[in-house]
């Protein structure tokens, strides 16, 4: 089989404004970035403002193995598969990062025959959303200590800093730093560091912000460090958010893009689903539901992270009733919960396949616990036996759940078909959304319920820190926010190497913070890294570019 930027290479794409049409939308909406991505403008958001809202459908995921599961893959195929059993259809998915395209990752384009093009585009620079919110990020910091520089006049403990810059990279060595060293003129001396992009409370901000006004006032809220008595001071405070917004004007329009099979697609916003939502912007799902029928949208990582998140902050912030949940579970990542080493996972082992499938079954119950109907797609990899799929299919039946085999990767969204139809069918059903928890309840209390009822722990635990930090949170007499926990992907605990459905385990929290920008409260467990580093053998060695500008090696 072809690689995934061969597949895309070899694709038809129709001009940007041809995939518009299939929206209703006119030129005068469009501001083109070349023949094939544009962005859609303020005016269209307004136009569209009264229209009914299509329906809802959110794409996650089990606990993945390292590589992933293909959720976007599966969106992508599903929106492709909806289009051609006659559904007006809308993607809306995040946008890459650098850091894993030239790390281990990937993109994410989606793979095989489920594509957004222009697939170099979008993984690479696309239309600058993400350089303008690390330069919107990187002039607050250097307003910061440029104010402690020039005087000081806020009286900021260089101490309590609670901000750092960022960079869509991965680079382990910027973690942590000295900064203005080399005399006097040259700045404060102080530690310091970098986070990827994609972890900036920026991009949260803009990921949830309604319009620029709202982006505005989120900047302006940013918690970026305390005085020498304790006091907060925000980003307000040094007169940064006006200009911060300036270099975000044209990064909070969304960008509409295809599928290989002329599927519109709005990419937009891409947090972290770890330290922040894992979700793509407010703005471009708010949008696609006013322009097509159906909407299908995904969320970082496995259920206990992205979907959890997408329902408790995203959904509740803006208003979103969705319509269904599709669950992608595949052999490898079931047999990988079994204990399989990831080098192994091309083998048949049906044992391990029963042991690791009771993870699917928790995801299953988790999204049940929000009210809205759930689909399992079972995507095939070309390792996959029929004897293992039949088990995951035969599964399903006993647990009463609806699911479907998906081939999108192999046939496009011809292999979606029956996906599709049983999505569609999900849709018709009663959705009775309703949040994990209430924002009345205290923070602890937000820890345990999404702690016992998502992750099935026994209890939480607090290091001093976590203890300490909490309390100043409190003091700060904020409205009630939803939480946004941190922990590893590959667990329902907090313990990487607790796979399947582990029991009687207490998770820790280590850390606490708050994205007041951003509108939620960060708690950390685990060792979680915002800035990652590349592996041994980065992608990036194989990546390459002709004398013609064609690029190769992507993926």
């Amino acid at each position: 089989m072809l690689s995934d930027i061969e597949i895309a290479q070899q694709a038809h794409a129709e001009p940007i404004l041809q995939i518009a049409r299939k929206l209703g939308i006119d030129e005068e909406d469009l501001e083109y970035y070349g023949k094939y991505k544009a962005k859609l403008s303020e005016a269209l958001v307004q136009k569209t403002a009264s229209q009914q809202d299509g329906k809802l459908i959110l794409v996650t995921a089990i606990n993945p193995t390292p590589a992933g599961e293909g959720k976007t893959t599966t969106s992508v195929g599903l929106g492709d598969a909806l289009s051609k059993i006659g559904k007006k259809t809308i993607i809306a998915l995040r946008e890459p990062s650098l850091g894993p395209v030239f790390g281990v990752k990937g993109g994410a384009a989606g793979g095989g025959y489920a594509q957004v093009i222009p697939m170099e585009d979008i993984n690479l620079h696309f239309t600058g959303d993400m350089h303008a919110i690390t330069a919107a990020n990187n002039l607050l910091c250097a307003m910061l200590d440029n104010h402690i520089q020039q005087g000081n006049t806020l009286g900021i403990d260089v101490k309590k800093i609670l901000i750092k810059r960022c960079l869509d990279m991965n680079d382990r060595e910027l973690r942590n730093i000295v900064a203005g060293l080399g005399g006097r003129v040259n700045g404060v001396p102080r530690e310091d560091g970098f986070i990827i992009t994609v972890a900036s409370e920026v991009m949260a901000i803009l990921c949830l912000a309604s319009d620029i006004t709202d982006l505005k006032e989120r900047l302006g809220r940013i918690l970026v460090a305390y005085t020498f008595d304790g006091k907060p001071v925000y980003a307000s405070d040094l007169k940064a958010n006006g200009s911060m917004a300036a270099l975000l004007k044209d990064a909070i329009k969304p960008n509409l893009v295809q599928t290989l099979e002329g599927t519109p697609a709005i990419m937009h916003g891409g947090p972290f689903a770890n330290i922040a939502h894992g979700c793509n912007s407010v703005r471009a799902t708010k949008l696609g539901l006013k322009l097509a029928d159906y909407c299908v949208t995904e969320a970082g990582f496995g259920s206990d992270l992205g979907a959890e998140k997408f329902f408790d902050i995203k959904c509740r912030k803006a208003g979103l009733t969705p319509s269904a949940v599709v669950v992608v579970a595949t052999v490898r990542a079931l047999k990988y919960n079994g204990g399989v080493p990831k080098a192994e996972l091309g083998t048949e082992n049906l044992e391990a396949l029963s042991k690791g499938i009771v993870n699917l079954g928790v995801h299953i119950e988790n999204m049940h616990q929000y009210g809205v109907p759930v689909v399992v797609a079972i995507n095939r990899f070309g390792a996959d036996t029929d004897a293992e799929l039949a088990y995951i299919e035969n599964y399903c039946r006993d647990l009463g759940a609806d699911f479907a085999l998906s081939e999108v990767f192999a046939k496009g969204g011809e292999g979606g078909r029956e996906l599709a139809q049983k999505v569609v069918a999900a849709t018709e059903k009663e959705s009775v959304f309703t949040p994990l928890y209430s924002l009345e309840l205290s923070i602890k209390e937000k820890i345990a319920a999404v702690a016992q009822k998502i992750y099935r722990a026994d209890g939480v635990n607090y290091t001093t820190a976590a203890e300490k930090a909490i309390a100043e949170i409190e003091k700060l007499s904020l409205p009630q926010l939803p939480i946004c926990i941190a922990k590893t992907q590959y667990s329902l605990s907090d313990d990487p190497t607790l796979l399947g459905k582990p029991e009687h385990f207490h998770i820790t929290v280590r850390d606490v913070r708050i994205s007041n920008g951003a509108g939620f409260i960060v708690v950390y467990t685990g060792d979680i890294m915002t800035m990652p580093g590349l592996p041994k053998v980065p992608a990036a060695e194989k990546i390459d570019v002709d004398a013609d500008g064609k690029i190769t090696g992507l993926f």
